[in-house]
């Protein structure tokens, strides 16, 4: 049966050729030669890579291998975003054990073309390899379309500090799973979408390049936790990110608890910093702003933050 077929019962090309075609490849020249040809309009490629390690970023036992493929494609799209930018290729890699249903590695890359259709993404090349433990490696290349990068260093006191996407739905999905079950009373669909925020990221991939158009200061991806990223964009610009739990954030904060939104990862919201004249494109709302460098490099409701700080992959 197909569903028994394991990677080791099949050579790299036989493994190759009942992958690849579940893939958008579409590029100048696409998997199947020593490298991959990609346009770069502008003269310039924006570049970033992620990792993702079997039991450290994610469970085959609470995630299918679509889950999977659409999680690597999503939160290096949401990187190449937070730069201003549009992602014009993936190149993805794969160590599997040999053991592994090749069933799974099928779904992962029906999960990886969903995901590229959803974010606007192609498949251009990759590599695979033998593991003890599934890993996911992704460099996603984008383009800036003829604008000046935003970084993290750009930020200035009197900024508007936004946010566009949502917080704390990862983690508090990824809690739900730890535990193995919701409590007496728990909203079904609340927990549906809470687990599916975790399993399936979603980026607001087209509020990057909008970010830019109108000027944002400094733009970042929040991986780690807003909290942790925001005290990365006050550490390269030499500020304080003054983040207020009012209006969207209050709400969030309401909804999932404050430790969730302040310091939960992996729901691939975009933060952006915005001089106080410029018009915040949409879906940006405000949760803060930006004030001149002090002691602590960010403070919520006027006071250091003392919980957890967001996701650290070496302290965990």
């Amino acid at each position: 049966m197909a569903g028994d077929v394991r990677v080791g019962d099949l050579d790299e090309t036989a493994l190759l050729a009942r992958v690849v075609p579940l893939l958008p490849t579409e590029a100048l020249l696409g998997p199947g030669d020593d490298a991959a040809l990609v346009a770069a309009p502008d003269g310039r490629v924006v570049a970033t890579t992620d990792v993702l390690v079997e039991f450290r970023d994610f469970r085959r036992d609470w995630s299918t291998g679509a889950d999977v493929g659409w999680k690597a494609v999503a939160q290096n799209v949401a990187d190449v975003a937070a730069m201003g930018g549009r992602c014009t290729g993936l190149l993805i890699g794969l160590a599997l054990p040999t053991d592994l249903e090749v069933a799974w590695v099928e779904d992962f890359a029906r999960g990886t073309a969903a995901a590229c259709a959803r974010f606007g993404a192609v498949v251009v090349g990759g590599d695979l390899s033998a593991a003890g433990e599934v890993v996911v490696s992704v460099t996603a290349l984008g383009d800036l379309q003829g604008r000046a990068p935003v970084l993290r260093s750009g930020a200035r006191p009197g900024d508007v500090v936004a946010v566009a996407g949502t917080l704390g739905r990862s983690a508090a999905g990824l809690d739900l799973l730890l535990r193995g079950a919701p409590g007496p009373g728990a909203d079904e669909t609340l927990v549906e979408a809470l687990v599916s925020a975790h399993r399936r990221p979603q980026p607001p991939v087209q509020a990057g390049p909008a970010a830019a158009r109108a000027g944002a200061s400094a733009l970042m991806d929040v991986s780690d936790g807003l909290v942790r990223d925001a005290g990365r964009i006050a550490a390269a610009s030499a500020v304080t990110v003054e983040l207020t739990t009012s209006g969207v954030l209050g709400e969030w904060v309401r909804e999932l608890g404050a430790e969730h939104v302040l310091t939960g990862g992996e729901d691939h919201a975009l933060l952006g910093c915005f001089p106080p004249e410029a018009v915040l494109p949409a879906p940006f709302a405000v949760v803060g702003a930006v004030a001149p460098a002090g002691p602590h490099g960010v403070l919520v409701d006027g006071r250091p933050w003392t919980g957890t700080t967001g996701w650290d992959h070496f302290l965990r």
